[in-house]
């Protein structure tokens, strides 16, 4: 077993915050969110309880795929604002009690990276993965001199940086082993990025395709050792700041040295579904290929909490005193929680229940009101995915207030990133403030509940009474939850009754022994102190 220095003791508590930084608050009428409308906006983040923040990627790119493709890593967009300005955000934000991560795409450039630019015209630069055959299946044709095709990693336009292959093959001799000079160049440009940003400040990276780095790896043994290797090198060189993988397999990322992992819509031999199982109703973002279950979080009542359960005993056993399993809202790939038949009102009872599990919680900007995922808008950055996979409906402009462009923007509406929600009920913060009974006084409240109440944090135990619905269980051995995230009104017999103080409840009565929930009722109950 590898040793690390143990994770820094604010992530433990932390709630996360994800903001895609082009749709968050747009400071000087372009259309596009920037660094300035972001720090504008951090009252609301102060006020509604989150600690960390994670930036999207905000680096100089040709924007094919909304930054991921990035051409430079140590310098900002000019639509988000200077390098200046990024310190300056993370300045104030650390006033505020708030820490920011960035995404650091560790896997691949953008094929107008320089770097790539003169691999394309030096067959002795390996900095890529390249092959002499321009015709080879999953090779993209050389736009350079050199000769041959270049491997990408997602889009045509993401060239693989070159980490080597796990496996040789004779036949293949430009599958180049890990220790060859491309592999480690690029694991030296790695600690190079992520030490000179946080150098300036900020508290760590969100990796995008974590899992991608080595080629032909079979269970990703050779892509965790990179990840170790440059865990250890993060524990001496900035041992406060942390590493959060998108890889959707807690399990593995965590023993390799990432602090966190998040349960994503994709990753492990589910291909993502114990989030799916949660959250995923077949409509917004879906793969063709994902098999077809009921979510938990239905009015039908067909789902069960129990794919999700057992995924995350699996992970916080592998992950126990290690790191930590982040469970999200959404994300800017995934569907946001109001999408298609769910409604508004069943929103509260999935906040109570990811506010009140023991993961990371991960709100995605706008959940916390209640933003929908908007269908049919146009591709816009590569969001298009497949037929039925469109991002740009998780990613339109913050809902701030009624005015125009809902806040976001002062600009002309053509003019937006995205187009607002249309919808003549969409929610809004504004509105949402002035209501004490509003999903975002709900969120705010069950994150100061968490906060002030370790049981119902990261480390607190849990007890699942009732796998179903009601979902029933027992935080810390003092906290009662219940979660009837379905139409139909629900029941449970606890066995011994207990006497139950209501923290935060509605539509869900203890009686003695007899929890009655109604449909998209929740209840977070003190059982009093178990000593």
């Amino acid at each position: 077993m590898t040793s690390f220095r143990p994770a820094p003791a604010w992530l433990a508590d932390a709630v996360f915050y994800q903001i895609y930084p082009q749709s968050f608050a747009d400071s000087n009428g372009d259309g596009i969110g920037d660094f300035a409308g972001i720090a504008e906006r951090l009252d609301h983040l102060t006020w509604l309880g989150v600690n960390t923040v994670w930036l999207n990627p905000c680096f100089v790119s040709p924007f094919r795929d909304a930054g991921y493709d990035v051409s430079d890593y140590y310098n900002t967009a000019p639509r988000y604002g200077s390098n200046d300005a990024l310190v300056e955000l993370v300045e104030e934000a650390g006033r505020r009690g708030i820490r920011v991560l960035l995404d650091l795409v560790a896997g691949h450039t953008s094929d107008e990276h320089p770097w790539f630019r003169a691999s394309a015209n030096d067959p002795g630069d390996d900095r890529y993965i390249w092959t002499p055959e321009a015709d080879r299946a999953g090779f993209v044709a050389s736009p350079g001199t050199r000769p041959g095709g270049y491997l990408p990693n997602f889009f045509a336009f993401q060239p693989a940086l070159n980490f080597g292959y796990a496996r040789q093959n004779p036949a293949e001799p430009w599958r180049q082993p890990v220790d060859a000079d491309g592999p480690r160049a690029n694991r030296a440009a790695l600690r190079s990025i992520m030490d000179h940003w946080l150098g300036k400040g900020l508290s760590g990276f969100r990796v995008d395709m974590a899992a991608s780095l080595v080629k032909d790896d079979p269970d990703r043994v050779e892509t965790a050792r990179i990840w170790t290797e440059l865990r250890h090198w993060l524990d001496e060189a900035h041992p406060d700041a942390v590493l959060l993988s998108e890889w959707g397999e807690p399990e593995v990322s965590v023993p390799a040295g990432f602090h966190t992992d998040f349960f994503l819509q994709f990753g492990g031999p589910t291909d993502g579904r114990a989030l799916r199982s949660l959250w995923s109703n077949a409509e917004g973002t879906v793969n063709e290929a994902w098999d077809p279950l009921d979510c938990f979080f239905d009015a039908s009542g067909k789902g069960s909490p129990h794919p999700f359960v057992e995924a995350w005993r699996e992970a916080s056993a592998a992950v126990a005193g290690r790191g930590f399993v982040s469970l999200p809202t959404a994300n800017h790939d995934f569907s946001r929680l109001n999408c298609g038949p769910r409604s508004a009102e069943q929103l509260p009872a999935a906040f109570a229940f990811q506010l009140t599990w023991p993961t990371l919680p991960a709100i995605y900007y706008g959940d916390e009101i209640g933003m929908r995922y908007v269908p049919g808008l146009p591709e816009k950055e590569g969001s298009v995915l497949g037929p039925r996979y469109n991002r740009a409906g998780s990613r339109t402009p913050m809902q701030w207030d009624e005015g125009p462009n809902a806040g976001f923007s002062t600009a002309p509406a053509d003019r937006l990133y995205l187009p607002v929600d249309p919808s003549p009920d969409r929610p809004n913060v504004a509105a949402q403030l002035a209501d004490d009974t509003s999903l975002l006084h709900l969120v705010r409240r069950l994150i100061a509940l968490r906060t002030s109440s370790p049981e119902l944090g990261s480390d607190g135990s849990v007890e699942v009474l009732n796998a179903g619905y009601p979902f029933v269980y027992v935080r810390g051995g003092r906290y009662l939850v219940v979660v009837n995230p379905q139409l139909n009104e629900a029941g449970y017999e606890v066995g011994e009754a207990r006497a139950a103080t209501a923290l935060e409840v509605s539509g869900v009565r203890v009686d003695g022994a007899t929890i009655t929930a109604r449909g998209f009722g929740y209840g977070i109950f003190d059982l009093g102190d178990v000593n």
